[in-house]
């Protein structure tokens, strides 16, 4: 039987991007799904530059719906598009974990037993894999891009890096 499949929100995908290190989830997890809708919300901006960092990540696979109704359950819970696709991939398909980074989204996944993690976890545990020597500089980097970080997940990821000051 194949390993169950993980899955991405565009949250993650975007992030590791913006640091280079979208090949972590390759060297992670050999590969990842993501679904048509979070692919189309990947190269809404950028578009150009996305699509070579695809064409460039065949690890990164697209995979459409079975049964696009399933969407819509999800929607009507309060998630978007991109992560109800998600949500709804990783029902149909068994997955072992989605990636997922937005706070209502992590939520719905607890509620239901579905396991997650963001894009901090995956930088843990790349650190872990001796993918990369320290998270500190790649959480400084997610801030720079934009990303919203507390400053209470910062210090937890450090501590639990063993880099704490």
């Amino acid at each position: 039987m194949p390993p169950k499949p993980i899955i991405s929100n565009n949250s993650p995908l975007v992030a590791l991007l913006g640091l280079d290190r979208l090949s972590l989830l390759r060297d992670l997890y050999t590969e990842v799904w993501i679904p048509q809708e979070v692919k189309e919300e990947f190269l809404g901006i950028e578009r150009m530059p996305r699509q070579q960092a695809l064409n460039n990540a065949p690890w990164i696979k697209t995979v459409s719906l079975a049964d696009v109704q399933d969407i819509s359950t999800y929607v009507r819970s309060g998630l978007d598009l991109g992560e109800a696709a998600v949500f709804a991939l990783a029902k149909e398909h068994d997955a072992q974990f989605v990636i997922i980074d937005e706070l209502k989204a992590r939520q719905h996944a607890a509620r239901i037993g579905l396991p997650f993690k963001g894009t901090v976890g995956i930088l843990l545990e790349a650190k872990e894999a001796g993918l990369i020597d320290a998270i500190k500089p790649l959480l400084i980097g997610l801030r720079d891009n934009g990303m919203h970080l507390s400053e209470l997940l910062i210090n937890n990821a450090l501590q639990e890096a063993d880099e704490v000051d």
